[in-house]
């Protein structure tokens, strides 16, 4: 059971990430249909986590929109790998993140 104290922060951190409002602002995805996504906590400053896998390779992705994570200047999608390197893209650019994880999922 949580502490009092332990609620509080849970809230402060909440607030101070804004998940509200990014839960009204971030746009759905359409994964494949042979892709498994996991999803997982939100650590190191990003708002959003997940792995896609398909056949064994997978593709760590995160949303980062406070330039905690890297410097973009806007809330961006990143994905690693990417071509031995990594791949970022705004975050309402879905359709070219989709497409960036299905050529890395390929390769």
């Amino acid at each position: 059971m949580k502490t009092f104290e332990e609620s509080v922060k849970r809230n402060e951190v909440e607030q101070l990430m804004e998940y509200r409002k990014w839960t009204k602002e971030i746009p759905q995805l359409q994964f494949n249909s042979e892709w498994r996504v996991k999803v997982i906590p939100p650590f190191g400053g990003a708002i959003v986590r997940f792995i896609v896998e398909n056949n064994g390779k997978e593709i760590s992705v995160y949303l980062d929109c406070y330039d905690e994570l890297g410097c973009y200047g806007e809330p961006y999608w990143e994905m690693y790998p990417f071509k031995g390197d990594v791949f970022r893209c705004d975050m309402n650019a879905t359709g070219t993140l989709l497409k960036m994880i299905k050529i890395e999922l390929n390769d």
